[in-house]
This record gives structure tokens, C-alpha cells and sequence, in this order.
């Protein structure tokens, strides 16, 4: 597995893709691509870590797997490549910046255009199996992107992390809350949304005012 990185990441990770767990995972996902269909694509696997250089990272969004179905997952959390219908938790999301700040994002999904302002969209496992959903959770994966948070918790200061459900609630005992913002909330999947765990949160809005209150430059959700 060829990971493709930008350099700034590079010099973080270099040791952690030494590591034996890593070479394991590499063959597994190896293994995976030539044996079966998996997403996103080989070459968009490391996506989230050449969009979003380590040093402009200002928010970091977790999700859980990318989505499973054909042309959806481009290596980005919660994005999918253009022209390809919202899923129903980027519709929420999409949703909730409108109630929010009154945004309207109603034509690509492709959330391309916030990494390139800092905002690191990454899942904690970053392959999946067509149509199977956590089929490549706990074959290293969440050990490489536990590791990603750590040395972003470590070695930032003032960054937001949105941990929205409860598996991405489980990753604030990784981070430094004492330097670091962290909102949590509802997943914004309908079962969640619908259950009244996600709409309201207004966490886009709290992020800007977050990083107005630095000095540094707010993101724009469109």
C-alpha cells in the first residue's frame, strides 16, 4: 500500500509507518483491493492527509468508515465526489449549516473545498468492503488514525474537534481539552438527527466564533 501523504504529514508519521501493525495493514488492504470491490479508491485512501497539510489544520471532523456503495466515498469523512446525490447524513449536515448560518449547500457534496481551509475530514478506518460496513475495522486502521489525533492533539494548540456520535465520542480521551475545543453531539445520521441528538447543535457557527477569538480565519461551510 503506497501512502501518499504530503510531506508536513510525512515528518509526523514517518516512525508510525515503520511500525509492524502497519506493515500487516498494508498487506490486509493489499490483499482486500486486488480480492474484492473496496472503497474509495487506492489512490484517494490517504485523501484526508495530502487535502489538509498538518500545519493548517484548524477543525478536525471524525467519522467512522467511508461510505460503501459505488462512486460515493472520495477519502474525505462525510464527502462524496461530484455530482453524486447527498447521503442521508450529509443532508442533515447540510441541513443544520443552513438552520445554523443560513448556508445553502445544495449542489456537490464534495467537502474538498473545506480541507483546503483546514478542516481535516478523517475517518478512523479509512477502507472499506463494497456494501459491508465496518468490514475493515480492527485490522490497524483505528491504531494509525488514533495516532493522527494524538500528534494533532499534541503538537497544535487551539484546533476544534467535532465528535459527533458515540463513536466519535470515544476518541476525547485522546486529546488535550485543556488546549484544544472539543464539541460533540448526535451522529448526524437520521436515526440520530431524527431523535432530536443533532439539529440544533450549531457547532459550525461556535467553530468560526472559536477561531475569530484566535485571530485566525473562519471557515466557510459553503
Amino acid at each position: 500500500m503506497h501512502v501518499n501523504i504530503s510531506p508536513t504529514w510525512a515528518a509526523i508519521l514517518k516512525e508510525e509507518v515503520t511500525k509492524d501493525y502497519f506493515e500487516s495493514l498494508s498487506l490486509f488492504v493489499d490483499n482486500a483491493y486486488q480480492s474484492n470491490t473496496c472503497y474509495p479508491a487506492k489512490e484517494d485512501i490517504f485523501k484526508a492527509l495530502t487535502k489538509t497539510c498538518f500545519n493548517t489544520i484548524k477543525v478536525v471532523i471524525i467519522g467512522q468508515d467511508p461510505y460503501h456503495d459505488k462512486g460515493q466515498a472520495n477519502g474525505l469523512s462525510f464527502s462524496v465526489k461530484d455530482n453524486v446525490a447527498h447521503p442521508p447524513s450529509l443532508k442533515n449536515i447540510f441541513k443544520e449549516i443552513k438552520d445554523d448560518l443560513g448556508i445553502v449547500n445544495d449542489t456537490s457534496g464534495n467537502l474538498e473545498r473545506w480541507a483546503a481551509q483546514g478542516v481535516l475530514l478523517l475517518n478512523t478506518t479509512l477502507t472499506v468492503e463494497a456494501h459491508k460496513p465496518g468490514s475493515h475495522q480492527k485490522i490497524g486502521w483505528e491504531t494509525f488514525t488514533d495516532a493522527i489525533i494524538a500528534n494533532i492533539s499534541a503538537h497544535k494548540k487551539g484546533v476544534v474537534f467535532l465528535l459527533w456520535g458515540g463513536f466519535a465520542k470515544k476518541k476525547e480521551k485522546i486529546i488535550d481539552t485543556n488546549k484544544h475545543l472539543v464539541l460533540t453531539s448526535g451522529h448526524p445520521s437520521p436515526l440520530s438527527a431524527n431523535r432530536g441528538y443533532w439539529f440544533g447543535n450549531k457547532h459550525f457557527s461556535t467553530v468560526n466564533n472559536y477561531l475569530l477569538a484566535q485571530g485566525k480565519k473562519p471557515i466557510c461551510w459553503q
